[in-house]
């Protein structure tokens, strides 16, 4: 039979047009030309060879021809072993007909209302051309910057659609999760345009790599995942990460601060600093210095992980805080007088 066009739609030979109408429909979103710039020529071949599929199998007329002489029927050419009554009018099938196949941006046109790439509206004379084979840069609809100009808009009042704002939604992660990297999983309800051109409302789950060192800020973008709107591009949905508040280490860009109280007495005789680090492991930092006012300890590589430097970490800095006794005895400071030497 030649090409499988029901191989191709991702469907069986008993499919109905609602059938055929929601492959279709996945197939070329996902195979649109716009929609793939990193292999464009594959996109291309691939959003021609489904449109084609989708052009024959929704005609019942084609389909018959299809179904009974292959993708030679629809050309007009007999296929082996049909002898001359393929052609000679002794099938009726085949006798009156005549294969055009259409521009597969066309279709994509046509069955969507309206292209939701930014093409414009796609009516019959104005469509943007598919030409794979025009050795224009690019490759799909002419050259790049005609694409632009449509997508930004320049044709107003011809049906084109802007890309909608992003939707964005925090993602809260605790010091450890940005230390240590994570996964999280987001459970997200959102409204699709489906193969009637009807909104409905979906759930769909997203999974995020929480890559360690990453900071508040950091945006994770899904495109074309946000909400729908018919006749229009879908807008991208963008996870924020923010930072949950810590006990004990607060973050300055790849640095951790620990502000640590001691007594006076502490702060001339000497401590011991006891931490537990992000990661789990307990670190014991002798202060054998008198802390002063400002006085300040730093730890190197116990910090965040840098994320465009593999390996490497920031400092953890110890900020020093005495807390001075509220009132002293007579005694008490007579004795202190006599260490000091006041």
């Amino acid at each position: 039979m030649g090409v499988d066009y029901y191989n191709i739609l991702k469907v069986n030979r008993n499919a109905n047009d609602e059938d055929l109408k929601k492959s279709y429909r996945r197939l070329a979103m996902k195979w649109h030309p716009d929609k793939n710039p990193n292999n464009k020529k594959e996109a291309e071949a691939k959003f021609k060879h489904i449109s084609e599929a989708y052009d024959v199998l929704s005609d019942p007329q084609k389909r018959a021809v299809y179904n009974q002489y292959g993708e030679e029927g629809l050309k007009g050419v007999p296929p082996p072993g049909s002898r001359s009554n393929f052609s000679n009018g002794n099938s009726s099938a085949q006798s009156d007909f005549h294969f055009n196949p259409r521009n597969a941006e066309d279709i994509f046109a046509e069955f969507l209302g309206s292209s939701p790439f930014g093409i414009g509206s796609m009516r019959r004379g104005r469509s943007v051309r598919f030409q794979p084979d025009s050795g224009i840069s690019g490759g799909f609809g002419g050259p790049e910057n005609v694409f632009r100009s449509y997508s930004e808009g320049v044709g107003a009042g011809r049906g084109v659609s802007r890309k909608p704002a992003p939707v964005e939604s925090k993602l809260a992660c605790s010091l450890e999760e940005l230390y240590n990297g994570s996964t999280r999983k987001m459970k997200v309800s959102r409204n699709v345009v489906n193969a009637n051109g009807r909104l409905i409302s979906e759930t769909e789950i997203f999974t995020i790599d929480v890559k360690p060192g990453w900071k508040k800020g950091t945006k994770i973008t899904f495109p074309d995942k946000g909400s729908e709107q018919v006749n229009q591009l879908p807008a991208d949905l963008v996870f924020v990460i923010d930072e949950k508040p810590h006990d004990i280490y607060k973050r300055d860009g790849s640095d951790l601060i620990v502000n640590q109280k001691v007594s006076l007495a502490e702060a001339l005789s000497g401590t011991t600093v006891n931490l537990i680090t992000l990661d789990g492991r307990e670190l014991n930092i002798p202060v054998n210095d008198i802390v002063s006012p400002g006085f300040e300890i730093v730890i190197e590589k116990e910090g965040m992980p840098i994320v465009k430097e593999r390996g490497k970490k920031g400092n953890l800095r110890l900020k020093f805080e005495v807390e001075f006794p509220a009132r002293l005895t007579a005694e008490q400071q007579a004795g202190i007088k006599h260490i000091l030497g006041g």
